[in-house]
This record gives C-alpha cells, sequence and structure tokens, in this order.
C-alpha cells in the first residue's frame, strides 16, 4: 500500500504504519498515545504494589494502605463471600424511606454517605473571589452518556442506549431478593425519573463553557426553589452556619426542582437512588457483579471485555490513593535532569507568549498589560508535589471490613473533608493531577500549569529527542495549557484566578470574531463516526493554536531547528487507533477535538507548515491564507 503524502495527511503519514500494527486490548477503548504511555504506567505500578504486598516493605504509611486496598480490590475469594449483601445493607436506608419528612430527617446522614440525591452540593473556590471557598449545587448524573441524548432529534439512538442499559439493570437486580414484577417496577420507576432530568440537567456542550456555571443566588431564593426539601436545615447542619448565597451551577434544573422531586415523584426518585445506587455498587462486590454492572459502559465503548482484577484493584487504589503513589512513582521514575530541562522549556515558552502578546496587532495597550501580568503569575507544577494533601491521612479504613464497605467509607471521608474547607483559604499549593497520570492541565481559578511526571516521557518528551522534537512534543502541550489561561473560558479570569473582565470593549469584539473563526474551522466536519461539534471543542482548539504558535516562534530563534522534526512529532503524539463507538461518544463527551484533527487542523494555520512541505493549493492540507487563524 502506498503511504499517504504528508501534504493530504500529516497524520496518517506519521502514524499510518503504526496505526496499523497496534492492537486495542480487549478491556479498553483505545491504544496509542497517551493510552499506551498511560497502560505502561499502569503495569509498571501494579508491579510496584505487587512487591510491596510480597516483601511488606513500605515506605510510608499512605502507600500501606493504598496496598492493603489494591489487596482487598483483588481478593476475589473475600468479595465472593461477601456477596451483594453489603450493597443491600447500604441500601437499607433508601428503602426505609417512605416519604419527604423520612428523606428530609435522613437528609444530612445521606449526603454524607454518598447516596443517590436529587442535586449535589459542594464546596470550591469562589470564581470572583479565589482565596476563599464557596457552597455550590448541581443536579444529578443521567443514565445516558450525556443529557443531549435526551433531545427529540436523537430519540432513535436514546432507545437503544435505553435498551442496553435496562439489560443491565435487570441482570443486577436478578440479585437482589426483589420479585420479578418489582425489578419492574423499580427499573420503569428509574427510567421515569431519568427522563425528568434529562431534559433540565447541563449537556457536556453547556458544562464546556464552565464560567457559565457561575451563578449566586441568595440562599434563600434557593431554599424557596428546592422546596419540598428542607434545604436551609441542611446547610445549618452541615456548616454550623447558612451562607448568604449560594453558586447555583445549574440555573435551569433549580428552577424546575420541585417539578422533579415532589410529593408525586417521591416513589420515582427512591427507586431510582435505589437503582443507580446498586449498579454503582456492583462495581465493589463480586467479580460477577463487577462484570454485569459494566456492561452498559463497555457497550457503547465497544469494549467485548471487562477489566481485569489486578488492573481493577491497581485503580481503586490509585484513586483514593492517587498522591502518595504519583510521589512514589515521581521520585522514582521522573529524573531531576529532565525536570531541569523541561523547566527552562517552560519559561522560555512563557517568555515567548509575553512577547507575541507585546506584539499583537490586535489587543489595546491596557489589555497586553494585564495580558502579560497574567503570564507572570502563572505558577508551574512539574514532576509532582514535594509532599502529599493532608486528606490523605484521613483515608484510614478497617481492612477487615469488605471492598464495599472500605471503598463506601473513603467516599465519605473525602467529601467530608471538601466540604470542611468552607471556612477555609483556597490551598494554592494543592496539585490537581497526581506524578503517575499521563495528562497535563491548567487551572483557570488558580492560574497555573501542572505536568505530571508519567506524560515527560517519548514521544512528548526524552532527553535523547532533539529539541525540535520536543518543542514539537512536549512543548506544544505545555505551550496548550498556558493558553488555556486566554481560550474563550481562561481569558475572563485574570491574574489571580477570578472572573474579572480585564479586556477594553473593542478588544473583546475583536477576541469574539477569532473565537468564532476557530469554531468554523471545524464545525460540521464529517468523520466516519459522526459530524464535528465546533463549538463544544473550541477552548481546546484555541488552546492547540495558542501552543503550535508559542512553539514555532521558539524554533525560529533555535539554531539547527528542524521544522520537519517538528510537525512529525506533532502528529505522532496524537496517535491513536479506538473502537468506532469509543470514537462516536466522545464527539458528544470530550471537549477535545478528534486525535486526527488535532494533528491535522492546526498545521494548516501557519506558514511554517506550508514552506516546510512545500504544500500547495491542491494538497488537501492546505487552507487558504483568508481562512486561517492564528489566535496569539
Amino acid at each position: 500500500m502506498e503511504k499517504v503524502r504528508i501534504q493530504d495527511d500529516l497524520y496518517l503519514h506519521v502514524n499510518g504504519d503504526t496505526i496499523d500494527k497496534l492492537v486495542i486490548p480487549d478491556d479498553m477503548p483505545t491504544t496509542g498515545g497517551f493510552s499506551s504511555l498511560n497502560t505502561e504506567v499502569e503495569k509498571l505500578m501494579i508491579d510496584e504494589l505487587c512487591a510491596m504486598c510480597e516483601s511488606g516493605s513500605f515506605e510510608n504509611d499512605y502507600l500501606r494502605r493504598a496496598t492493603a486496598l489494591f489487596r482487598a480490590a483483588r481478593d476475589v475469594k473475600k468479595k465472593e463471600k461477601a456477596g451483594i449483601a453489603p450493597a443491600l445493607k447500604y441500601l437499607e436506608k433508601i428503602e426505609s424511606l417512605t416519604s419527604i419528612d423520612d428523606f428530609n430527617r435522613e437528609l444530612k446522614s445521606l449526603m454524607l454517605g454518598k447516596y443517590p440525591l436529587p442535586f449535589s452540593l459542594s464546596v470550591g473556590a469562589d470564581m470572583k473571589d479565589t482565596e476563599h471557598h464557596c457552597v455550590g449545587i448541581s443536579g444529578p448524573g443521567v443514565i445516558l452518556p450525556d443529557a443531549s441524548f435526551y433531545k427529540p432529534e436523537r430519540a432513535p439512538q436514546k432507545e437503544a442506549l435505553i435498551g442496553l442499559w435496562s439489560n443491565m439493570a435487570k441482570l443486577v437486580l436478578a440479585k437482589t431478593e426483589l420479585s420479578e414484577e418489582q425489578q419492574s417496577k423499580y427499573i420503569a420507576d428509574t427510567l421515569a425519573f431519568d427522563e425528568l432530568l434529562g431534559g433540565l440537567v447541563k449537556s457536556s456542550e453547556e458544562w464546556s463553557e464552565y464560567i457559565k456555571s457561575y451563578n449566586p443566588m441568595k440562599t434563600s431564593r434557593v431554599c424557596t426553589l428546592m422546596r419540598p426539601v428542607n434545604f436551609k436545615k441542611l446547610l445549618a447542619d452541615t456548616f454550623g452556619f447558612t451562607p448568604d448565597v449560594i453558586i447555583v451551577e445549574e440555573p435551569r434544573y433549580f428552577k424546575s426542582f420541585s417539578e422533579v422531586f415532589n410529593a408525586n415523584t417521591f416513589e420515582l426518585y427512591r427507586h431510582w437512588a435505589f437503582v443507580t445506587g446498586l449498579l454503582s455498587a456492583a462495581t465493589y462486590l463480586t467479580e460477577e457483579l463487577r462484570d454485569l454492572g459494566g456492561m452498559f459502559q463497555r457497550a457503547i465503548s465497544g469494549i467485548p471485555k471487562g477489566t481485569p482484577v489486578e488492573k481493577f484493584a491497581y485503580r481503586t487504589a490509585s484513586a483514593f490513593y492517587s498522591e502518595p503513589i504519583g510521589l512514589y512513582y515521581g521520585k522514582k521514575y521522573f529524573g531531576e535532569e529532565a525536570k531541569r530541562d523541561i523547566t527552562e522549556i517552560v519559561y522560555q515558552i512563557i517568555d515567548t507568549y509575553k512577547e507575541r502578546i507585546k506584539n499583537n496587532d490586535f489587543l489595546e495597550e491596557a489589555t497586553k498589560e494585564k495580558a502579560i501580568l497574567k503570564l507572570s503569575r502563572i505558577g508551574v507544577k512539574m514532576g509532582y508535589p514535594d509532599k502529599v494533601d493532608e486528606i490523605f491521612d484521613k483515608l484510614v479504613f478497617n481492612e477487615d471490613d469488605s471492598l464495599f464497605d472500605i471503598v463506601s467509607s473513603l467516599l465519605s471521608i473525602r467529601y467530608a473533608h471538601s466540604l470542611g474547607k468552607l471556612s477555609e483559604k483556597v490551598n494554592r499549593e494543592e496539585w490537581a493531577m497526581p506524578g503517575h497520570m499521563v495528562n497535563a492541565c491548567y487551572n483557570p481559578f488558580v492560574n497555573d500549569i501542572t505536568f505530571p511526571a508519567a506524560i515527560l516521557q517519548a514521544p512528548f518528551y526524552s532527553l535523547k529527542q532533539t529539541r525540535s522534537e520536543n518543542l514539537g512534543g512536549i512543548g506544544a502541550v505545555i505551550g496548550h495549557e498556558i493558553s488555556h489561561a486566554f481560550d474563550s473560558n481562561g481569558a475572563m479570569c485574570d491574574e489571580n484566578g477570578n472572573i474579572n473582565n480585564w479586556w477594553t470593549k473593542e478588544d473583546t469584539r475583536k477576541f469574539k470574531k477569532k473565537i468564532n473563526a476557530m469554531i468554523r474551522e471545524f464545525d460540521g466536519i464529517e468523520l466516519p463516526w459522526g459530524k464535528v461539534n465546533g463549538k463544544f471543542i473550541v477552548s481546546e482548539n484555541m488552546a492547540d493554536n495558542g501552543g503550535m504558535a508559542v512553539t514555532l516562534a521558539i524554533m525560529e530563534k533555535t539554531p539547527g531547528a528542524s521544522y520537519e522534526e517538528y510537525f512529525k512529532n506533532w502528529a505522532r503524539v496524537w496517535c491513536m487507533k479506538a473502537k468506532p463507538e469509543y470514537l462516536q461518544l466522545l464527539l458528544s463527551l470530550d471537549v477535545h477535538g478528534p486525535a486526527v484533527l488535532r494533528a491535522n487542523m492546526q498545521p494548516r494555520n501557519f506558514s511554517e507548515w506550508y514552506d516546510t512541505f512545500g504544500v500547495k493549493k491542491t494538497d488537501k492540507m492546505y487552507i487558504a491564507p483568508s481562512k486561517r487563524v492564528i489566535i496569539w
């Protein structure tokens, strides 16, 4: 087969042979790129935990507890002996509720016990005063992958998915003592309550505009909206006082809350809470129930087999002891030489970004000054933290308990800890990601970037790669994260992470024009698995665009720079092979564009692409100059 020309498809030219050879594991929806690196780290850390189990030697008590949880999660015989009983005992509280009065009496206990509720209470940084915390409320999740599936135009797809979910629910409920008639009733009521939620809660596209979730409302007004829930008493019982203001993250849902949750729908709620609670619990019961409880997610992702027990055990331990495990990984496998080199690249990118802002031809001076100030204040978290967060001192459990009871207790401890932060100042030293995670992020409300040790390896980064390859890999990713400070969401936050409009009126108009141009560049692109929503993925595309722009500017000043190496490694990091069902699902759920478009679209916006490979109008990787978009 003749190799695809790079001028027609950069992604396939670079990754085609690799993709042909890649084999997607039976328990995974995808492989390649991020996924393959994550799998390698996972295998490495499973071996580490297994070695700790065998030796009985632990570097600290955090790892001892993590390993104890790992053992409990892979102890098939102990889980088999406990059976479904731990979950049914837990759900007795739901079954005992006969009225809304009962519900209100038990509400604090239900909330702290992480039972399914018709709302979610949280504590987080106040987006307009990020030094302090505030209370927020949001709606519950829905059965289908996203609220957009409940729209009339998706009715056929919805019906098929509901069929898959109902089949899974029947198989799990059959393990209880409920009669077949009761099982059918519980499922029907669950679907009826879910239908009420589906038309009101936010879709992933709506959540992607995260600034819009900041809707402060007087607590008295929220309490009125949430009748018949005694929300004021819940607040007082939880915090010892009643906050003056609540951040309502989903106004549409709460304006209709009393229509969703009332005396007439209470039985629907109770059965919904039982069924969804049982399905969530199934993960931590017997191996048979774990397999049954994962059927729906596997079906919609195209995964033929469940996760092997040892991998499941590792993921469970990692979920609760992420920072201690990440710290262990970082110290053992991430070198100081690499950390110094990466940190140098970070500050080179920040400095170059400042130059690009300063020389920008569309911003006014006042806006430029604020943008440069924001860049100067960006915090850099590289590799892993110096110490673990205090929450991990609290995550203690009874090792004799069932796995379900252990997980339930840890979830409650973690949730109570998060609620307890309300009266504390925001800790800006907290890490958003652990050291063993293959990912990176920008936190708009702290104005910092986090790069865990695990992503700092080839093809993203290696001391053995050329500087051009590293700039096309980790350099562009670093630039991507910094660019989130100036994407369609992040640009609304100032240097301290507060929502604060620091743009002049004219600059706002010009910036929105660029945002719309980026939306148009991607919107409606037809892929074999579906159509792209340009608005949904615009912030990530803006970040990709900024990451490429700033690293290409560095390339221009780098002696012996190879643009060919740069663009090829840019494409290499997005290499991905995935199940069609999973790719289709991502179009609705993932704010990032499809990997093939991330590789192929951004280069077309830059003259260096055309100069390097002689791309002409007749080539598929060509965009007319008037349609090229460069944000920063």
